[in-house]
């Protein structure tokens, strides 16, 4: 009987430590740290200037401003547009002048312009500094890069958009021919100037005195231009005048200023300088030039009548 009992005890005392004995199991709290959240807003402000580029865009006319302005400007909800390269860098402070106003959702941005009316696109970043813009709407698309003002490559972008630097004149004045070179027939062309036309690039030219008003130039010749790349500088332009009478004139063309291009006459040896006079301000309202539609590259030599050699 006693031994029954010290087993009772035992079994019933093993019993309820294996009843109390749970595993005991750590959890440890997972420790998230946060990450930065970059707004569409906050991106577009972090660069000055946006640089269109229309040579990685699909653009097609049907959103002109976007294919007018060569930088565009994201400042606390108004838009700046740089449409004229003649004074970029000094209007409005670098920035251009104001078109309009924006704002974003998310990664959508609503752009507001003075003349074009309400867009919205879709936006894609590529890189650090390069958006896609993408317009549902019309199916077209514009890549943006962006720069600060005291980076941007000036000289640069000239030289990427001569065809529309040359034709923010009414005409060009020669001002200057060097003592050096032999005597050719372009020395009697005093005024030359570059209009607009698809990509045809047409020009005239006129043996007028000098300092007589572009108004009241008479121009002796119509004809056609191009203007081709030199490898390996991309600082210097090849130029190419279709002259009937005289054959194709050929020049090293570079841009001293936003107002004076120089021209070196490799068949004389002589160097030019033309001043532009009667300058064509693109501005954003009624009654006044708009800016032309700027084309790619590719849009360029596909419409131009080729008659360099380069």
């Amino acid at each position: 009987m006693k031994t029954t009992k010290l087993f009772l005890m035992m079994s019933v005392l093993a019993l309820m430590f294996t009843s109390c004995y749970t595993e005991t199991v750590i959890v440890e709290d997972t420790i998230i740290e946060p990450q930065p959240s970059v707004t569409l807003a906050d991106l577009l402000s972090d660069y000055e200037l946006w640089y269109v580029d229309v040579n990685q865009s699909n653009a097609n006319g049907e959103i002109p401003f976007m294919q007018i302005a060569f930088t565009l400007s994201f400042e606390y909800g108004t838009l700046y547009a740089n449409n004229n390269l003649v004074g970029i860098g000094d209007q409005g402070y670098g920035l251009g002048i104001d078109v309009g106003y924006y704002n974003t959702n998310g990664f959508d941005l609503i752009i507001s312009h003075d003349l074009d009316g309400n867009n919205r696109f879709e936006v894609t970043q590529l890189n650090y500094n390069t958006l896609e813009l993408f317009n549902r709407a019309t199916g077209s698309y514009y890549t943006i890069i962006g720069y600060q003002r005291d980076t941007f490559d000036y000289n640069a972008l000239f030289y990427d958009n001569i065809h529309y630097f040359v034709q923010e004149y009414v005409t060009w004045e020669k001002t200057y021919s060097s003592q050096e070179g032999a005597i050719n027939e372009f020395d009697n062309e005093n005024f030359v100037a570059f209009l607009p036309g698809g990509g045809d690039g047409n020009f005239k030219s006129s043996q007028d005195q000098n300092g007589t008003n572009p108004n009241n130039i008479f121009y002796d010749y119509t004809g056609i231009y191009n203007v081709d790349d030199v490898t390996g500088n991309r600082y210097l332009k090849f130029l190419t005048l279709d002259y009937d009478f005289l054959g194709n004139e050929y020049f090293e063309m570079s841009v001293i200023d936003d107002r004076t291009i120089s021209l070196y006459h490799p068949n004389s040896g002589t160097t030019y300088e033309f001043t532009g006079r009667g300058y064509i301000q693109y501005k954003n309202g009624e009654g006044q030039e708009r800016g032309k539609l700027r084309l790619s590259k590719e849009q360029i030599e596909k419409q131009m009548v080729k008659i360099s050699t380069f």
